[in-house]
């Protein structure tokens, strides 16, 4: 996405859109600070830790799940629930129109390249808490291609010399969709070409059609949204250099129009001239790009289009009426797009003004859609400067992310009831400003999927410093896995008050820094990573609005409330405030009996809801009171750690079934479960415990254990119904230390692989070994056993392609051990002549399919050609997979009867020579 230039004191802003480092080549190179660097420490990556990747267009099309590197561990599993229908009364903005949509363009957990997992133990990766302001959530970030290594990659290095292959096709991270989908959001996948970021690929390769006339690679991205469980594509068509065929044109939209035909939403990004096909930025929605929207010869070839960010007033007027005089709801298609950051918060200059998108009636008259809105976490570096140069990973910076989330989303107040700028409120200690950004609650409507007879939260965000159940620490370390986040507070904060205001925040407990605008007593979770606290001076009812809601209420209803109150005695009250649709006026308060006592940690108390049989709770919050209003109590604190309200109706789920050990790793402490998943209307997540220390949780039938704290013992997994309530647990005891240890394999160029290992004591049994190759559509499987006591053994005759192994190792009768490894690499296919198209004098190289291939040599008479590459004006003696230029691949030999061969080479260093001529 193209993006301005802007005054040299505000050109920090520019690394804020590294959530998605992979922009245009307007960006200065020397921001490469915005990456996600890997994290170290017990935070760093498992060996075996299932990660994301990119896809070249090439890869898309000989797509397979079973082939797909850790594709059978990265699926989306939760359906997408619906939304309740809009109920203006309880909007913080009655007047605001719920019809405005919201397009979401940002990172996932951050921008990282082989990092990017569904969840881990670090507590400050970023996690989204603003699902109800967001229509749709698109991922944007580069990723490399599945099988580059790692080597290739130098975190301390600027960006614009990593030397690698970055895919065309970001997914969704799975625990993100999981997340989007649980809150009624669309996650849409990210389709991107750009001559800089996606080097030689281009949208021809995309584009490609059968004899038919069908397009492979639109099948095959409609196989892998189903299979990963995504929703659609945003397409990034940025070819600056040739931009589109013309003659391409409509192979372009049919191809679009066949995604949507089948089911996928799609969005386009205003880029392209419809008669041209060159680059030019419309800033608004206009005949010059509408036809990639709606076509009069193909009709509706896409959902929707986002602008490019350069629009007025007037551009946005045309873009509305536009839309209509084409039949279309502009609420439905046009998206004004803005870039999260740009101005930094307005402290320099807001460059976007969504005032101007308000109509004569007072309501948008267009969509709003954001691009890099996470760099109120990915961009503390640049802001803050310095030497330091990865807070975003540094756990004492994250309260400042959630401050600056919530400026972002409810407003420079932090109040979505008061959304609006406001050049008053100091924000200077997050280096944020409030004189020219109105929240995003000024202009869109909250939403929620908050409806039937259950609800419960433990206000868990999501990830935490440790993990709480029932009040107890289960496990002491870092999380994140937004895949358990509870559904976000509705507004974040609307408080009511006619005293001075309690302050609200999220307690992560005694090991974190919540900065110096908090005075509370740490106090932490009681289930999970975080409780909702409140304290201050309070002299007057507060009443705390948490969630906007559809509750059906019956005979048999009931409310539980978990708080914890570490303030003295005092006269407080603590009330739950119920919003009734029938009288939404009115907040209907039912006080927790002795709620101003000090408590000695956690307390519970239940409320009997029958009274109010068939009515429905449009809202509910919590009123904080001091039941005196001549006396101020000082320094008061509540907690609040749960509620739950319910009929009594969902049943407690079975325990699971099929609970099994899948891959054991016992030289790195890795582990991978399984079992059989059950319905989501029965069971909302799975619970996964190890000798009774939480583990972590996911809505899927599979589960990476990134580091056991005992080498023996009891595994269990439980089942979480729709009111929170577990299942009995199915059981699993594991023993590592009767299995073998400290594996090592020696493979060798002739199809040898030489085994090592060393018993555990007491070993008796011949020793069975087992190699199969993963993630290959043709699987190999070789067995062999060795004798009783011994301690190596040796595979013969095994492939030599560089395949992804596992090798399982059992003594005896006991459970199988893992090892994980690559088989030796020695093969590699020529370069195919049938690639190179030959026009007159000129040569034209196509890009090989092989999945392992990295570079190409092209000799003149046995001299190598220099190739130019991306960003840098150096030169290399060959193509380098995913750098080269695009324009690179064509050229002219300087002699019509000098020698042309082509050498090919892959990761492992094979070559192999093709000769032209």
């Amino acid at each position: 996405m193209k993006r301005n230039k802007v005054h040299k004191f505000a050109l920090k802003w520019t690394a804020l859109v590294l959530t998605s480092v992979l922009l245009s080549q307007t960006l200065s190179p020397s921001v490469y600070a915005g990456d996600t660097l890997p994290y170290e420490g017990e935070s760093a990556k498992g060996p075996n830790q299932p990660y994301q990747h990119g896809y070249a267009s090439s890869h898309i099309l000989d797509w397979t799940p079973t082939q797909d590197v850790y594709g059978d561990m990265l699926r989306a599993r939760v359906p997408l629930q619906q939304r309740n229908s809009p109920f203006a009364a309880t909007q913080a903005q009655p007047a605001l129109s719920p019809d405005t949509q919201m397009f979401t363009l940002s990172g996932d957990y951050g921008n990282a390249f082989f990092d990017s997992y569904p969840y881990t133990n670090k507590f400050s990766q970023y996690l989204f808490n603003y699902w109800q302001y967001t229509d749709y959530y698109g991922y944007w970030h580069g990723m490399p291609t599945a099988h580059v290594p790692e080597e290739l990659y130098d975190p301390q290095k600027d960006w614009t010399e990593k030397w690698f292959e970055f895919g065309i096709l970001n997914i969704p991270n799975p625990g993100y969709t999981n997340a989007a989908h649980k809150n009624g959001v669309l996650s849409i996948a990210c389709i991107f070409f750009s001559d800089n970021d996606r080097g030689p690929q281009t949208y021809k390769q995309m584009l490609v059609q059968d004899a038919q006339g069908g397009f492979p690679v639109a099948k095959k991205l409609i196989e892998m949204a189903k299979y990963y469980g995504y929703d659609g594509y945003f397409i990034n068509q940025e070819e600056a250099s040739k931009g589109v065929a013309k003659e391409d044109i409509p192979r372009y939209k049919q191809f679009m129009k066949y995604l949507r035909d089948q089911g996928m939403y799609v969005q386009w990004y205003d880029s392209t001239v419809n008669e041209t096909g060159k680059i030019a930025y419309q800033n608004e929605f206009n005949a010059v790009n509408s036809p990639f929207v709606k076509d009069k010869q193909y009709g509706q070839v896409s959902d929707s289009i986002f602008l490019n960010y350069w629009w007025d007033k007037a551009k946005l007027k045309s873009s509305r009426d536009h839309a209509k005089q084409l039949g279309l709801d502009p609420l439905k298609t046009v998206f004004a797009g803005i870039e999260g950051g740009n101005g930094d918060f307005g402290r320099w200059k807001q460059k976007y003004d969504l005032r101007l998108n308000i109509g004569d009636n007072g309501q948008p008259m267009n969509s709003i859609a954001t691009l890099g809105a996470d760099f109120t976490h990915n961009a503390l570096d640049e802001e803050f400067g310095g030497q330091d140069t990865n807070r975003r990973a540094d756990n004492a910076y994250q309260w400042m992310t959630f401050i600056r989330d919530r400026v972002w989303w409810s407003g420079p107040n932090q109040n979505p009831v008061r959304a609006q700028r406001n050049s008053s409120v100091d924000l200077s200690d997050v280096k944020a400003s409030g004189a020219n950004w109105d929240g995003i609650a000024a202009y869109i409507a909250e939403r929620s999927v908050i409806r039937g007879p259950h609800f419960n939260t433990s206000f868990n965000t999501g990830h935490g410093l440790q993990y709480v159940v029932n009040g107890v620490v289960s496990n002491p370390k870092e999380w994140s896995n937004i895949n358990i986040q509870d559904i976000p507070v509705t507004w974040q904060w609307w408080l009511d008050t006619k005293g001075k205001p309690l302050s609200v925040d999220y307690d992560y407990g005694p090991n974190y820094t919540k900065g110096t605008r908090f005075t509370y007593q740490p106090v932490g979770a009681y289930q999970g990573g975080s409780s909702l606290v409140v304290n201050g001076e309070l002299n007057s009812d507060n009443f705390l609005r948490l969630y906007k809601t559809d509750l059906s209420i019956n005979k048999n209803s009931n409310l539980s409330i978990t708080y914890n109150k570490p303030s003295s005695d005092d006269s407080s009250v603590l009330s739950i405030g119920l919003i009734f649709k029938d009288n939404f006026g009115q907040v209907v308060k039912l006080s927790i009996p002795n709620s101003g006592k000090q408590t000695t940690g956690w307390v519970s108390h239940n409320l009997d809801l029958s009274a109010y049989k068939g009515k429905t709770i449009v809202a509910f919050g919590l009123s904080f009171d001091n039941a005196n209003t001549n006396k101020t109590i000082k320094n008061y604190q509540m907690n609040i750690g749960q509620i739950k309200i319910t009929d009594g109706s969902a049943r407690k789920p079975a325990a699971p079934t099929g609970f099994k050990i899948t891959k054991a790793l016992t030289d790195t402490n890795e582990m991978l479960v399984s079992w059989n998943l059950e319905d989501y209307a029965k069971v909302k997540q799975y619970n996964l415990y190890e000798n009774g220390s939480y583990i972590g949780g996911i809505y899927d039938s599979t589960y990476y254990i990134k580091s056991l704290n005992h080498k023996s013992g009891e595994l269990m997994l439980t089942a979480v119904g729709a009111d929170g309530t577990e299942s009995e647990p199915a059981r699993l005891s594991y023993d590592l230390n009767a299995a073998v240890r400290h594996i090592n394999v020696e493979t060798q160029e002739n199809g040898e692989a030489t085994v090592t290992w060393k018993n555990p004591p007491e070993a008796d049994g011949t020793v069975k070994l087992t190699l199969i190759t993963d993630y290959t559509d043709t699987v190999f499987q070789k067995a062999i056993t060795a004798d009783n006591g011994a301690e190596t053994a040796t595979f013969t005759d095994l492939p030599t392609n560089g395949d992804r192994y596992t090798l399982r190792i059992a003594i005896g009768n006991h459970e199988p051990v893992a090892y994980t490894g690559h088989l030796a690499d020695t093969t590699i296919e020529p370069y195919a002549k049938e690639n190179v198209t030959v026009t007159g004098s000129t040569y034209t190289l196509a890009l090989p399919t092989l999945k392992d291939w990295h570079r190409i040599y092209v000799y003149e008479n046995d001299v190598p050609k220099q190739f130019g590459v991306t960003y840098v004006s150096k030169k290399f003696p060959y193509i380098v997979r995913g750098r080269t230029k695009l324009s690179e691949l064509t050229f002219t030999p300087t002699s019509r009867t000098s020698s042309l061969k082509i050498v090919l080479e892959d990761y492992a260093g094979n070559q192999a020579t093709t000769y032209v001529r």
